[in-house]
């Protein structure tokens, strides 16, 4: 068994063993070690809770935080961080309410419980409200861990709402040290620029192993998390080193992680006013117009990766003029929309609501009912986890699929004819939605 390297190496063990620096023993082919793992298996009841702010002017327009409660061991940062932030904004909203104020929209807030074991609460509580969802829900806010590092803003989220979290971050001072009286936008943005754009800071691909994933894979419901983490261009792990481990405490987080918890109050801020915007601005805070410039980028990202097999795309007759026409449709939709909302009669509750229903079934039109191939669960055709990585976010994930490792499929043919099966699958979707955004009649 590898065990890490020890620091020293005089260091010596209580074991009745010859000790040396790992990894493994100084003679392995006759050691061996016979371990005794005791688990309890057991089938036992989980427990969901949910609360309900009913909205004043729109009560069937659902803005949902959720975040799960449940933790490996003691859950020091994951999930508890998050779980406090929740804790406060519900105790934030509750304040103003009993000062007189309600939403326009319904908040539905969310304690999930066996997140841990496969997003098990919010996918049932997800799966058994599908019909009510899909018809009433305007966005998914994540509350799980509120850091993973401390040294920069980290946000995953469909490309609705760019520019809300871009002017919400300039609106909460940066928690910073050396960024005294700078917006958080400020600090984000020179820590970690985006790189295809660095004046814009970086927002990534939602992908899972968090409560969202139901409710923005599977259904189609415009979804977003903020956090704090580390530095990436420093730290190239995929988490913090104690994730999941019985040294994630309280005292961890007070002492090395976020001993002024000023880290996670920022992120409190920021959850509850997307909450809040979501749930009570007049016009849903949505822009298609950076849809359209996601679908662009990942359009062309898809096209390079193909063009590695330059030749097969010749002879198979490949083309991806489809998609490219479609996402070009879609773009020039999503202008003429925003032109139409400047000028929509905010007045007219009828003609608000109309505009307001197109903003929140865009995501939705990305949704195909029949499912990826071989992972029916994910139905949203821009964005699935990576098949390779959960935790990350993939792309036009049919097309990316049906080409990983194509060269070394035995049936070319049926390989080549899969990605030009994905590639209308992706036009066809585009398409449909960029029509979702056109004048009602």
């Amino acid at each position: 068994m590898g065990g890490p390297t020890a620091p020293d190496s005089s260091w010596k063990g209580s074991l009745n063993v010859s000790y040396n620096i790992g990894p493994g023993f100084a003679n392995s082919s006759t050691r061996r070690v016979r371990m005794h793992v005791h688990t309890n298996n057991k089938i036992t009841r989980i427990c969901n809770v949910i609360g309900i702010l009913r909205g004043a002017v729109e009560p069937d327009r659902y803005i949902i935080l959720g975040g799960h409660r449940d933790s490996w061991v003691f859950g020091g940062i994951d999930p508890t961080t998050g779980a406090a932030v929740l804790q406060e904004v519900v105790r934030s909203f509750g304040k103003m309410k009993m000062e007189g104020w309600r939403p326009k929209r319904t908040i539905i807030f969310a304690s999930w419980d066996a997140e841990e074991f496969g997003l098990l609460g919010s996918t049932e509580w997800a799966e058994e409200n599908a019909r009510v969802l899909q018809e009433r829900a305007v966005a998914y806010i994540n509350t799980d861990s509120s850091i993973e590092g401390n040294y920069t803003l980290r946000v995953d989220c469909s490309p609705l709402l760019y520019k809300l979290v871009y002017n919400l971050t300039k609106e909460i001072l940066s928690p910073d040290e050396g960024y005294e009286n700078k917006s958080l936008y400020e600090s984000w943005l020179e820590k970690d620029p985006a790189a295809e754009n660095n004046s814009y800071p970086r927002i990534n691909k939602l992908g899972s192993g968090s409560d969202f994933e139901a409710y923005f894979q599977r259904l189609g419901i415009t979804s977003g998390r903020v956090r704090y983490t580390k530095n990436r261009k420093v730290d190239k792990f995929s988490n913090y080193p104690v994730y999941h481990t019985v040294y994630e405490t309280f005292e961890l987080v007070e002492k090395f992680y976020d001993p002024t918890f000023k880290k996670e109050l920022t992120i409190a801020q920021l959850r509850g006013k997307l909450v809040y915007e979501l749930a009570d601005s007049q016009v849903i805070p949505f822009d298609c117009r950076d849809y359209g410039e996601a679908l662009e980028g990942y359009s062309s990202r898809i096209y390079r990766l193909a063009k590695k097999h330059e030749e097969q795309l010749k002879s198979y007759k490949v083309s991806f003029d489809p998609l490219f026409s479609a996402v070009v449709n879609f773009s020039k939709a999503a202008a003429e929309f925003h032109r139409r909302l400047e000028q929509v009669d905010k007045k007219n509750p009828v003609a608000v609501r109309i505009m307001n229903d197109q903003l929140m079934f865009i995501e939705r039109a990305f949704i195909d009912p029949l499912g990826l191939p071989g992972r029916k669960f994910y139905r949203h055709v821009i964005f699935a986890p990576s098949s390779h990585n959960k935790y990350a976010g993939e792309s036009f994930p049919g097309i990316y699929d049906a080409m990983f490792d194509i060269e070394s499929k035995a049936n070319q043919h049926e390989a080549w004819e899969e990605v030009k099966r994905q590639i209308s699958i992706a036009a066809f979707t585009v398409q449909a939605a960029a029509g979702t955004l056109k004048e009602v009649a």
